[in-house]
Order: C-alpha cells, then sequence, then structure tokens
C-alpha cells in the first residue's frame, strides 16, 4: 500500500466516523458517503506510476551504438544488467586500460565490430551453475525513442531465443514491461550517437 492509500483510507475512516457519531446522522442519510468512499479507495492507482513511461512487450527489437546494429530484445525485469551475445572475443590493452574488440551479429546476417572500455567485471550467479565472470562495457541502446547509456555484459547466448537482454539498469524510470505484448516499438532515436 502507497503513503496515498493509506492517507486516503484515514481521511475515509475520519469522515464516516465524523458524520456518524460527531454529527449523529442515521445510517441511510450516511450511506450514499458511504458507498461513495468505498469507491474513491477501489480506483487503481497504477496510472499514476505509469505517467510518462513508454509500456513495452517483453521483446523489443533494439538499436545499440556504437555499431548501429538492430538486434530483438527480451525485457528481463529479474535482471539488473542488460547482456548482450558477442563471438570473438578479445581483450587487450590501450593507453593502460583494458579494453575488449568483438563482434556481433543479428538475425539478418548484419556484423558489427566493437571496441570497448571494459569499466568492470560482473560476477553472473545461475541457479545449479558455477558463477561466471563477465567483461562489462558501456553501450547506448535505443528502445522505441529512448536512448540510454547503460551497463551490458558481455555473453556467450548463441544457444538462446534473443540476442540481448536487457535488464533494469536500463528499464528503470523510463519502460513498464507488459508481458502480454511483443514488438510494440521500432528503435528511433533521433540524434543518437555513440558514447
Amino acid at each position: 500500500m502507497t503513503i496515498a492509500e493509506y492517507v486516503l483510507q484515514l481521511l475515509y475512516c475520519f469522515t464516516v466516523y465524523y458524520f456518524l457519531v460527531c454529527r449523529k446522522l442515521n445510517l441511510m442519510r450516511v450511506l450514499p458517503l458511504i458507498f461513495g468512499g468505498f469507491l474513491c479507495l477501489a480506483l487503481p492507482t497504477a496510472p499514476i506510476a505509469a505517467q510518462g513511461k513508454s509500456i513495452v512487450g517483453w521483446v523489443e527489437k533494439v538499436r545499440f551504438y556504437p555499431g548501429d546494429l538492430v538486434v530483438h530484445a527480451k525485457l528481463d525485469t529479474g535482471a539488473k544488467t542488460s547482456s548482450l551475445n558477442a563471438s570473438q572475443v578479445t581483450e587487450f590493452e590501450r593507453r593502460r586500460e583494458r579494453w575488449v574488440r568483438f563482434e556481433v551479429v543479428n538475425r539478418d546476417g548484419d556484423r558489427a565490430t566493437l571496441e570497448r572500455k571494459v569499466v568492470r567485471i560482473a560476477k553472473i550467479k545461475r541457479p545449479a551453475e558455477k558463477s561466471q565472470e563477465r567483461l562489462v562495457i558501456l553501450l547506448g541502446i535505443c528502445l522505441g525513442n529512448i536512448h540510454k547509456e547503460a551497463e551490458v555484459n558481455l555473453a556467450e547466448r548463441t544457444g538462446l531465443t534473443y540476442q540481448m537482454l536487457i535488464g533494469r539498469n536500463f528499464m528503470e524510470g523510463h519502460l513498464i514491461v507488459d508481458s502480454s505484448l511483443t514488438y510494440t516499438t521500432e528503435p528511433h532515436c533521433e540524434g543518437a550517437s555513440p558514447p
């Protein structure tokens, strides 16, 4: 229960108490007030929380920068960090910093080879398996008209249906996922450029 709902319930109870006890009105005169109060409490509060956020499906097309490549992505509210299927991963050093070169191929066979600075190493915990270390980079992601730079870990997702998994680090504050929908929007972020 939100604070607003709690305050509304307290206000409603106080109002009913005031009219029944303090004003000594009979129940028939207060019945419309009671009915109206219950009606107000039953109103959904979710649309208030959704204001300013886009509703998208659990599978969408996304474009990432640099690379300007469109891939199919699963939006996973259970995952904190986004993940990208990367092949030919090669680590190297540039200006005394850790970098990685990798290739991404989408379903249409379009390819992008990227070089990105490694920002950290993520330890991925999976049920009934050993934890796995993954390189994490910053990548510009476009979903619908939302463009945001987010941490993305590089993974071997070849056997999985979707080339990318979008985690909460990208969705938070911008998107609401409707699990009954897929492919509700196309990536069209004007002015998006490589981070």
